[in-house]
């Protein structure tokens, strides 16, 4: 059940006059997720959930599925034609003016551009002004409490130890002078998930070595499997959460290099990105510090400068981070000035990922990830270790 009273408080504090939420065909899980109802139940008709910033809900339902709202507060209107859809929108919706939906003004924030056009242009037909719910996802959605902080932190210690062994198993393998490929490596972490608990939803590790991981969503299959060989530059990014209802993600990225004497240029973009992700992190930590206001494309600006007066810029190709939740890439503010403009602040309760890449194409990549939380004292917490030089494995 939606604590209605709260939703009113946030919707007073956003400026609007009201949170329009609507399906059809269950294309929008945040509405269901707010609303506490069942994602992926038989819908095949379009409802609409009206909460007013002041008085009660309206629930709007076909008379296909009249029943679809019933566990929801609030007066219920139950439409049969097209036309009397149209009239009973425009009657529940009465004298707002501002109505929010999951909708993003140029595709901007595309986690809650869900809403289809067509019925953006019949609200606004209407007369309404409709703005985006992005805050008001994030707020009800994305701000973590303390026992899914809690999972994320267990999560944290359990990949950051199978993070460790993959390295150090493939070191073992080579000094024994067995074939270790990195499609062995990957199957060796998501085996080790299982064993402590951990799903990756079967999206599965990055282990890639030279070029692969050049391409950023490189993925090792048995058909792209190669040994993994002494002089290899190697990038493993896994991510994981406990395997139980409301979990948290963690999603780290570290950096090895098979032998003693990296390449001057992996130890030099490896570096740089590195100085990246910490002068993102201290940006932060000093904004929250001065208890000042920071955005997510503030942050983005910050990392990518780094790596731009280094010389990489064209070659730092994705953002700085993405929001962390219950799916590895969720609802919040992401650490965006590249891909789109996320203007939405970090608050207390996100979680999210720094993690600047150098990607050269044909020859080698380096990332290095973190994931920081705000606690709801404004602390900057990074759950696990910070890498803070390459990894060097033994190997004959």
């Amino acid at each position: 059940m939606p604590d209605i009273a709260r939703i009113q408080r946030e919707l007073t504090a956003e400026g609007v006059d009201g949170w329009l939420l609507y399906d059809f065909r269950n294309r929008d899980p945040i509405a269901h997720a707010v609303l506490g109802l069942d994602f992926g139940g038989f819908t095949t008709r379009r409802w609409f959930y009206w909460i007013p910033t002041k008085g009660e809900p309206v629930r709007l339902v076909s008379a296909v599925e009249s029943k679809k709202l019933d566990p929801l507060p609030g007066e219920k209107i139950v439409y049969l034609s097209w036309r009397e859809l149209h009239a009973n929108l425009k009657s529940m919706l009465g004298s707002a003016k501002k109505v929010a939906m999951q909708f993003s003004p140029q595709g901007n924030v595309p986690y809650v551009s869900i809403v289809d056009g067509g019925t953006i242009d019949l609200i606004r037909s209407f007369g309404y002004d409709v703005v985006t719910s992005a805050d008001l996802v994030q707020t009800f959605q994305a701000v973590l409490d303390e026992e899914a902080y809690r999972s994320h932190l267990d999560a944290a210690e359990r990949v950051q130890r199978i993070k460790d062994e993959a390295f150090a198993h493939i070191g073992e393998e080579m000094r024994a002078r067995r074939t270790i490929t990195q499609y062995d490596v990957q199957q060796f972490i998501v085996k080790r998930f299982g064993e402590e608990g951990l799903t990756c939803m079967n999206e599965f590790p990055i282990v890639g070595t030279n070029e692969h991981p050049a391409d950023p969503h490189f993925e090792p299959t048995p058909e792209n499997a190669r040994p993994i060989r002494k002089g290899d530059t190697l990038l493993i990014d896994l991510w994981a959460k406990l395997e139980k209802p409301g979990a948290i993600f963690y999603d780290i990225t570290w950096c090895g290099f098979l032998g003693k004497d990296p390449p001057a240029r992996y130890i030099e973009i490896f570096n740089v990105v590195r100085d990246g992700r910490n002068a993102a992190l201290e940006f932060i930590q000093s904004r929250f510090a001065a208890k000042k206001a920071v955005f997510g494309w503030e942050v983005d600006d910050v990392c990518r400068a780094v790596v731009e007066k280094a010389g990489y810029g064209r070659q730092f190709v994705h953002r700085t981070g993405h929001s962390i939740g219950e799916d590895v890439h969720w609802s919040g503010v992401n650490i965006d000035n590249l891909e789109t403009r996320d203007e939405r602040q970090l608050v207390p309760g996100v979680c999210f990922s720094i993690e600047p890449g150098i990607y050269l194409e044909g020859e080698m990549a380096a990332r290095s990830e973190i994931n920081v939380f705000i606690t709801p004292g404004g602390k900057v917490d990074v759950a696990g270790e910070m890498q803070k030089h390459l990894i060097l494995i033994d190997v004959p």
